[in-house]
C-alpha cells in the first residue's frame, strides 16, 4: 500500500532522508566501489588514492585477512593462502574446475554438497567467503565516503554468470553485511555509464573482456530504455589466460622444462602481468624473472610477437560475437558502436580485431575499468529512491533457456534464452499413469532437447493429486525469473489447489566449457536432437497405448472379445513392446497403427457398453 506524504496547510513536505546506496564492480583482477555525490558518480580511492582494489585475500597465521595490494604482496611468498580469481570458482563444484586446476596454485577441495572449497593455513575457505572479505573492504570505502552505514547495493555481474554464480554473490554481500537492492549484468551496467551521458539511440554492441570473464551483449537504446536483445560470453575467458599464455612462453623461452613450484609460477605470472601492461603503451618491452633453482631470465618481447601469442584468445571471444548477432537477428552493419568495457580491452590488438570485426571505432571514452561501477552506482541511486526512474528502464536477458524433464527425458522448454526478464511463464502439464497422485519435476537449463545433454538445476514433487485416470488431472508449473536472474519453479494441481515449488538454489553451476558447449552443441547436432526427440515422443507414445491396452483387456477382454479377436490384440501389443525399446522411429509408428486397427473394434464395444450402463433404468425423459 502506498503511503501520502502529508503536510500542514500552507507547508511545504518535508523532503525524504536520502538514502546510501552504491555500485560494486566485483571483479576477477580488481574490485570498486562507485556512489553519486550532488549528482555526480564517483569511483572511490582508498587512502593511497588507488580507485582499484585488487580482487585478492592473503590469510595470514593469526588476525584478519588481508584484502587487496596489501594481499597481493604476499601471492609469491605464501601462493596457496593467498587468493586470486576468485570469481572464477565462484558457484561452481569441485569437477566444474578440475579444467583450471592446474592452472591455479590452489589447494581445491569439495565441500558439503559439492562445494568447492581452498584450503589454506587458516583452514578451509569458500569462494564465497573469499569474495566477502573483498566486499566488507569496499562496503567500508562507500559507508566513509557517504557518513554511515549502506542502506543497500547495486552489485554487477557477468551476463553469462548462470543462477548458481549469481546465487553465490548474493550469498557474498549477505556474508558482508550487505543488502543487495540488484544484480546487474555487467554490460548492461556499462550502457548505463554510457547512454545516459550520450543519450545515444540505436544498437549497440558491449564487449566486455576482464580479468577472468567474457561477455557480448547487444543493447537497443530507445527513449531511454536499455533492452537487451541477446548476450553470450564465456565465464573462464578473460586477461588471467593472456597472462598465462605470456608466462608459458616465458618459460619456453628459458628454456624450463620442469615442474614450476606454486610460488616459481606467481613469480612468473607476475612478470608476464607486467609485461602484457608494458607492451600496451609500447612497441617493445624488457621482462626479467627468476627461475626456480636460482636462476634468472632476461628477454625482450615486441608487440607483434605479442599480438601472435594472444590471437587465439581474441578469436575465442570473436566467436560468442558471431553467436549473439545471429540470435539478434542483425548484422555487424547494423551496430551503431561498440562500447568497450574490461581492463583487458586497453590491448590495442583486442580494440583493432574488435573494430575490424563490427566495422566501426570502439567506444573507449570512459575508463574501462571504472565503467561497470560508474553504471552500477547510477543503477543503485534509481533503486534507493534518490533519483527518478521514469527516464531509464532496463530490460535484460537470461542467458540459457529454462525448461522441465517430460516422460521420455525429453525437455519441454518453458522460458527460452535471451528472454526478457523478470519474467513469469506457466504451462499445464498432465499424468502418464491412471491413479497418479504425485509427480517429479525436474527442472533443467539448456538448449538440448534430452535431459541428459542439459544442466539439472532442481528436482522436488508435487504430492497429493487426487487418483483419475491418466491424463484427466491439470497441472500448472509456473517459472519466474526475477531481476537478478534468480529461478524459483512452482506447481499447482489446479482442482484441488495443492501446491509446491522450489527456489534454486544449487551448490555449484555451469563450468565455461558446459556454457560454450550447450550453445554450439545445440546447432551442432540440432538435426541429431530432433530425431531423437521424435524417437522418444513415440516411444512414450507407443508405452501410454500398451498400458491403456492391457488396462482395458485387463477390465473387459473376457466379457466382449471372442478368443481370436483376443489373440490377434495381444499379438500385436506384443510387438508394439517388441519395438517399442528399438532406435526405429518409423517401426513404433507401424506397430502403433497396427495395433489401434486391432482394438479399434474393441474401443467401440467398450464405448457402447459404457453408455448403455449409463442409461440404464432411465427414461427417455430423464435423459
Amino acid at each position: 500500500m502506498a503511503l501520502l506524504q502529508i503536510s500542514e496547510p500552507g507547508g511545504s513536505p518535508q523532503a525524504p532522508p536520502r538514502r546510501r546506496a552504491a555500485g560494486i564492480d566485483l571483479g576477477t583482477t580488481n574490485s570498486l566501489v562507485a556512489v553519486v555525490r550532488d549528482g555526480r558518480v564517483e569511483v572511490l580511492p582508498d587512502a593511497q588514492g588507488r580507485c582499484l582494489l585488487p580482487s585478492v585475500v592473503h590469510y595470514p597465521p593469526q588476525g584478519e585477512p588481508l584484502v587487496g595490494e596489501a594481499a597481493a604482496a604476499e601471492a609469491v611468498k605464501a601462493p596457496l593462502n593467498t587468493i586470486a580469481s576468485v570469481k572464477r570458482f565462484m558457484g561452481r563444484g569441485l569437477e566444474d574446475v578440475q579444467t583450471l586446476a592446474d592452472r591455479f596454485p590452489y589447494d581445491l577441495v569439495q565441500g558439503e554438497g559439492g562445494m568447492l572449497r581452498l584450503r589454506t593455513r587458516r583452514g578451509e575457505v569458500s569462494p564465497v567467503e573469499v569474495s566477502a572479505e573483498i566486499l566488507k573492504v569496499l562496503k567500508a570505502r562507500a559507508e566513509a565516503a557517504l557518513g554511515g552505514p549502506l542502506d543497500g547495493v547495486v552489485i554487477t555481474v557477468p551476463a553469462y554468470f548462470d543462477d548458481a554464480q549469481r546465487q553465490a554473490t548474493k550469498d557474498a554481500a549477505r556474508l558482508a553485511g550487505l543488502e543487495v537492492m540488484r544484480l546487474l549484468n555487467e554490460p548492461t551496467a556499462a550502457a548505463v555509464a554510457y547512454g545516459l551521458d550520450q543519450d545515444a539511440e540505436g544498437i549497440h554492441a558491449v564487449y566486455d573482456l576482464g580479468g577472468g570473464t567474457f561477455d557480448i551483449s547487444i543493447l537497443r537504446f530507445s527513449r531511454g530504455v536499455f533492452e537487451v536483445l541477446a548476450t553470450a560470453g564465456d565465464t573462464a575467458l578473460g586477461g588471467d589466460d593472456i597472462d598465462r599464455l605470456l608466462a608459458q612462453w616465458i618459460l619456453e623461452q628459458a628454456g624450463f622444462g620442469g615442474e614450476a613450484g606454486d610460488a616459481a609460477l606467481r613469480r612468473v605470472l607476475h612478470a608476464a602481468r607486467s609485461l602484457k601492461e608494458a607492451l600496451t603503451e609500447a612497441p617493445e618491452a624488457a621482462v626479467e624473472v627468476p627461475l626456480p633453482g636460482g636462476r634468472h631470465w632476461r628477454g625482450r618481447l615486441d608487440r607483434a610477437t605479442f599480438e601472435d601469442i594472444i590471437e587465439p584468445l581474441i578469436q575465442r571471444t570473436l566467436r560468442p560475437c558471431r553467436r549473439v548477432l545471429r540470435d539478434a537477428g542483425i548484422r555487424p552493419e547494423d551496430i551503431r558502436e561498440v562500447v568497450m568495457v574490461g581492463g583487458s580491452t586497453r590491448i590495442p590488438h583486442v580494440r583493432r580485431r574488435v573494430g575490424e570485426f563490427f566495422a566501426c571505432e570502439p567506444h573507449v571514452d570512459i575508463d574501462p575499468d571504472q565503467v561497470v561501477a560508474i553504471g552500477a552506482a547510477r543503477q543503485a541511486e534509481v533503486l534507493a529512491g534518490n533519483r527518478s526512474g521514469e527516464d531509464m528502464l532496463l530490460l535484460d536477458v537470461i542467458p540459457l533457456s529454462l525448461g522441465l524433464e517430460t516422460m521420455g527425458g525429453l525437455v519441454e522448454k518453458i522460458i527460452p534464452r535471451n528472454t526478457t526478464i523478470p519474467v513469469t511463464r506457466a504451462q499445464e502439464f498432465t499424468t502418464f499413469k491412471d491413479g497418479q497422485t504425485a509427480m517429479a519435476i525436474h527442472v533443467v537449463q539448456g538448449e538440448r532437447e534430452l535431459v541428459r545433454d542439459n544442466r539439472s538445476l532442481a528436482r522436488f514433487e508435487l504430492r497429493g493429486i487426487p487418483p483419475m485416470a491418466a491424463g484427466a488431472a491439470r497441472i500448472r508449473v509456473t517459472f519466474q525469473v526475477d531481476a537478478d536472474g534468480l529461478l524459483s519453479v512452482s506447481a499447482q494441481e489446479l482442482s484441488t489447489g495443492v501446491e509446491s515449488h522450489v527456489e534454486i538454489k544449487p551448490s555449484y553451476g555451469l563450468s565455461a566449457g558446459e556454457i560454450e558447449r550447450m550453445l554450439r552443441d545445440s546447432y551442432a547436432h540440432a538435426r541429431e536432437d530432433m530425431e531423437a526427440r521424435r524417437l522418444r515422443e513415440r516411444q512414450v507414445e507407443a508405452q501410454r497405448l500398451a498400458d491403456a491396452v492391457r488396462s482395458a483387456l485387463a477390465q473387459d477382454g473376457e466379457r466382449l472379445l471372442e478368443r481370436e479377436e483376443r489373440a490377434a490384440i495381444e499379438a500385436a501389443l506384443t510387438r508394439l513392446e517388441a519395438v517399442c525399446g528399438g532406435d526405429d522411429a518409423d517401426a513404433i509408428d507401424a506397430a502403433i497403427e497396427e495395433l489401434d486397427g486391432a482394438t479399434r473394434s474393441f474401443a467401440a464395444r467398450r464405448m457402447d457398453d459404457s453408455i448403455q450402463q449409463a442409461l440404464a433404468g432411465h427414461r427417455l425423459e430423464e435423459i
